[in-house]
């Protein structure tokens, strides 16, 4: 089946077993302009819900079979239909009940019976907000930005650039279908947090190749009164930095070996003996030895002097080019 066409209106999926339900649903927001598919089932849902890519998605919480508490913990497992609003509908109001909608990665819900006047104006404001949200991360696609949204309180993988996937998957053999951030990940956001380091670029995971991986924490809702932390949304903006090519310009440049080159470079980036060690997995006493005979190849006596003329060959050279 394939994709409908959303240029020709928003489409909002109802999944329900109760055919009275269905027909008032229907009805409305057909009156109101959606294009509107229906499905009485959890594996009807999931289906429609990746072919058709609905705007929004009604669910009833409690159907025979698989209910709706799984259907959108699978919704959400899925990069495909991950983005797509979920609007509960129950008539269980219990607190342990709503609790659980939001859990399973709902948005909303609304109580039965069904007001559809209620239902509309909700699914209006999620379609709105939906919508801003599928331009913000069309225009970040089309930067080439790696931009990944965290939940603060359970660490889930609210959505994420393609560019951001493939780097996640690269660097932490991270499935693309599984829903919450990697352990490593959530720890360098708290340590990031701790130190007061939001917004400023760090390395997030170990070079492989003579690549490493960048990020920069943002917090997009601004800071806010402390016990809200947990619910917050963090946004991480990824780089990949390729040092491998700026080695070989140094190497070429300097008639250096290429541990000499790797040390100067790690010094043109401010890196200290032991950070330097730590990186390539020496002592800082074997980094400094190295950093004698840089010094003695360049001609210089410092470690300033040394990074300025690291600086000047790899900008003339073009060495070292990010993602």
């Amino acid at each position: 089946m394939p994709t409908l066409d959303h240029l020709n209106g928003d489409i909002v999926l109802i999944v329900d077993d109760i055919p009275e339900n269905l027909a008032l649903l229907h009805d409305a927001l057909d009156e109101a302009g959606y294009t509107v598919l229906v499905a009485t089932n959890g594996d009807d849902a999931l289906r429609l819900a990746r072919q058709s890519r609905p705007d929004v998605i009604l669910l009833d919480a409690v159907m025979p079979g698989m209910d709706g508490f799984e259907v959108a913990r699978r919704l959400k497992a899925d990069p495909l239909s991950q983005p797509i609003p979920v609007v509960f509908m129950t008539g269980l109001t219990e607190t342990e009940h709503v609790v659980a909608a939001f859990a399973a990665g709902g948005a909303d819900y609304v109580t039965k019976p069904i007001r559809p006047m209620e239902v509309l104006a909700r699914i209006a404001a999620h379609m709105a907000n939906a919508r801003q949200m599928r331009q913000a991360r069309g225009a970040l696609d089309a930067f080439g930005q790696a931009t990944v949204a965290v939940r603060a309180r359970d660490g889930r993988l609210l959505w994420q650039t393609p560019l951001a996937r493939r780097l996640l998957k690269t660097y932490f053999d991270l499935d693309p279908a599984l829903e919450r951030a990697p352990e490593a990940l959530m720890t360098w956001i708290g340590e990031a947090r701790r130190t007061g380091m939001e917004n400023r670029e760090m390395p997030l995971a170990a070079p492989r190749d003579g690549r490493r991986l960048l990020a920069s924490l943002h917090d997009p809702a601004g800071a806010g009164p402390e016990g809200e932390a947990q619910e917050r949304e963090w946004l991480l903006v990824l780089r990949e930095e390729n040092h491998a090519a700026a080695v070989d310009a140094l190497m070429a440049a300097f008639r250096l070996t290429a541990r000499e080159a790797e040390v100067l470079y790690w010094v043109s980036k401010g890196k200290t003996s032991k950070d330097i060690g730590d990186i390539l997995g020496s002592s800082p006493r074997t980094v400094n030895k190295h950093l004698e005979h840089v010094f003695e190849k360049l001609g210089v006596e410092t470690r300033t002097a040394a990074a300025s003329l690291a600086l000047s060959r790899m900008t003339a050279t073009g060495g070292e080019r990010g993602t």
